[in-house]
């Protein structure tokens, strides 16, 4: 059993409510102390906060097998959703994030006015199609019901894997921006939106689900054998990566981190663990 500690929603909406999202620093504020950053007190405990699969695991080899040995303290909160792991991390309950790609980040901070940033590119997690009602990607015809991420950047990705494979036609130039109002042919599909970490448990009430990599692995799925339809990893721009606040990058902690996630024994770890159903994606992460 995962020793790490694993937040809840309500928990965790509770907590990061309690620490809110001032900018301005207090006394109580380690920013104001000057304890973030180059300045970080290294003897504590680097806390991240993860999705369970991949990534908590993922962290879990690093705590297990090459923490110690970087002279690096590690603690995991596992968040089992999209929003809590930034606004935790935007408060300082936590001190880093690693569950989110790019595109999604990007879209947070605008909405929310938060000021998370990339460290270090780490994994993919390819996008696939799934379904319990029919075998083949030819067998989803008109009249049936797909499911499909709700949040902007994902429910974009989703539209584009369907249009790829020929499920719907979406506008010209819209890219991982669609929106269900930019399909120009649902070819007699009803669509149902569904926040991500929750799309696994709606495959037995629909006909087919669009599920994020991760989630799909937590629920026994297996995207490399399962999926109707998988993303393509060449050129693919959602790498997930390590996060934290603007102006935590250079804490030293973050950056022994940051090093363990792209070392040779964490790319064997996710080989051999997922077996091609994720992939290693080490690197800068892409600019703005």
């Amino acid at each position: 059993m995962r020793k790490n500690i694993k937040i809840t929603a309500a928990a965790a909406a509770a907590a990061a409510l309690a620490f809110g999202l001032s900018a301005c620093g207090t006394d109580s504020d380690p920013a104001a102390k000057g304890e973030t950053g180059a300045g970080a007190d290294t003897s504590k405990a680097l806390v991240v906060a993860a999705s369970p699969t991949p990534h908590a695991d993922i962290l879990d080899y690093v705590k297990k097998n090459l923490a110690d040995k970087a002279g690096l303290k590690l603690e995991v909160k596992e968040f089992t959703d999209y929003v809590l792991p930034n606004t935790a991390t935007e408060s300082g309950q936590v001190d880093a994030n690693f569950f989110q790609h790019k595109p999604y980040l990007d879209d947070f901070n605008k909405k929310n006015k938060t000021h998370i940033v990339p460290v270090v590119n780490v994994h993919l997690e390819p996008l696939g199609l799934y379904s319990k009602k029919v075998k083949d990607i030819k067998g989803i015809k008109a009249g049936q019901t797909i499911a499909v991420p709700n949040d902007t950047t994902n429910e974009g990705r989703a539209l584009q894997l369907l249009a790829e494979n020929g499920l719907i036609t979406i506008k010209d130039g819209v890219g991982t921006n669609a929106k269900l109002s930019d399909i120009t042919d649902k070819k007699g599909l009803e669509f149902k939106e569904v926040e991500a970490a929750t799309v696994p448990r709606a495959l037995d009430d629909v006909d087919a689900a669009v599920i994020n990599g991760n989630y799909a692995i937590e629920a026994g799925l297996k995207p490399g054998q399962d999926s109707l339809a998988l993303e393509a990893a060449d050129g693919n721009p959602y790498a997930n990566f390590l996060a934290v606040r603007d102006g935590n990058e250079d804490d030293p902690r973050v950056q022994k981190l940051a090093k363990l996630l792209n070392s040779d024994e964490v790319k064997k770890f996710i080989e051999d663990t997922y077996k091609g159903s994720i992939t290693p994606a080490f690197g800068e992460p892409a600019k703005s």
